[in-house]
């Protein structure tokens, strides 16, 4: 079985990338992330500490990257290439969807390192994906959002009912990013 970890940001697609990967890798571990200056998650504003706690809820170290703030495409690669050059992986697994830049990007990323991109979610369609993840045990919470009124919406059915058409529901093109408070290989919930 090849050895991975995930590339996690603490978010339902990162989440259910694990899920959809775990009997096929050995997932060793999770690849974060984390702003120099403010111990959280770019983007999607989550405190280092939670993503601590999912990764304890996982039973999985976490690697945190530091980053500065804003980030230059150069420095971050150089920092996430060093971060894996002491890793003993075959395979980086990611949550993208179909942001087809953001998967070229990850790919020339590793191409030096010799690490394998996996994508188990490339290519889904977000609307019935969004649904799978909630029928399958996945529960979150919106934690960033264009849209302040979402922010603390739980990511359920009735939050999928209630975006405009013109939100993805996945948030792909990001309209909105989530904490994922439970999963089915969680150990125990966890608080947001």
């Amino acid at each position: 079985m090849k050895r991975a970890w995930l590339s996690w940001s603490g978010g339902k697609d990162c989440a259910w990338a694990f899920h959809r990967a775990r009997g096929e890798f050995d997932i060793a571990g999770l690849l974060v992330t984390i702003s120099e200056t403010v111990p959280m998650v770019p983007i999607h504003n989550t405190p280092a500490a939670l993503i601590r706690a999912q990764a304890a809820a996982l039973g999985l170290p976490a690697l945190e990257i530091p980053l500065p703030q804003p980030c230059p495409n150069r420095e971050y690669a150089a920092r996430v290439r060093a971060a894996l050059s002491k890793a003993a992986i075959d395979t980086l697994i990611f949550g993208d969807l179909y942001l087809a830049d953001i998967r070229a990007f990850r790919e020339e990323l590793l191409a030096p390192t010799g690490i394998e991109p996996l994508f188990p979610l490339w290519g889904e369609r977000t609307g019935l994906l969004a649904r799978e993840m909630i029928a399958g045990g996945l529960e979150a919470t919106v934690c960033a959002s264009s849209d302040p009124a979402l922010i603390g919406r739980a990511f359920d059915e009735d939050f999928l009912a209630a975006l405009p058409p013109t939100v993805d529901p996945c948030g792909e093109n990001g309209e909105f990013h989530t904490f994922v408070n439970c999963m089915p290989e969680f150990r125990y919930r966890v608080p947001s």
